[in-house]
């Protein structure tokens, strides 16, 4: 079966993506065409990028990133959920993109973004162009999140009914062109 990894894209203390991961979490468990699996780029403790070589030669001299290179590998699709920082991603997650290569490649992405003002959605533009250069297919549907709107005094995440369907429309394109990409994978 599929497996599609939620990808919580911030490590910083207090966050709130935890709650929109386990939400994403939650809602794709009730499905029956993929397993989902919460990963937290804050798991695996990377330094920024050390490798002494391209990540296009998967030759990893790290024992940290032949770790986050394992867990990419055995995903075969992600959702990321990615807060807004000055217009655009976290570090920590662009940091976590650029430490491996081929392990994205041929693989679907869906975006959830959120953050102040315009939701999350330049951070999400901008990590589109991002997947794209590491050969991740983006799908069409996003999700934006409002930490005035989605959220209790900035705190507690509270998706609506508008989200779910949303949401669900996003799942589905991501296992959908995960399992048509599957051939390309195995080539």
């Amino acid at each position: 079966m599929t497996t599609i990894g939620i990808i919580l894209g911030s490590t910083r203390p207090g966050r709130v993506g935890p709650q929109i991961a386990e939400w994403i979490q939650k809602t794709a468990d009730a499905r029956e065409d993929a397993d989902v699996e919460l990963v937290d780029i804050a798991d695996y403790a990377l330094p920024l990028f050390d490798e002494p070589r391209t990540p296009r030669m998967g030759a990893y001299e790290h024992d940290h990133t032949r770790a986050w290179a394992a867990k990419v590998a055995e995903l075969d699709g992600f959702v990321f959920v990615t807060p807004e920082y000055n217009r655009s991603i976290p570090a920590a997650l662009k940091n976590a993109i650029d430490f491996v290569y081929n392990e994205w490649n041929n693989k679907a992405a869906g975006f959830v973004g959120y953050g102040s003002n315009v939701s999350g959605a330049r951070a999400v533009d901008h990590l589109r162009h991002i997947a794209g250069a590491v050969q991740l297919a983006a799908v069409h549907t996003q999700l934006h999140l409002s930490l005035q709107a989605d959220f209790e005094q900035f705190t507690t995440f509270k998706p609506t009914e508008r989200h779910e369907a949303t949401l669900q429309q996003l799942l589905t394109e991501v296992i959908t062109w995960t399992d048509a990409l599957a051939p390309l994978r195995q080539a």
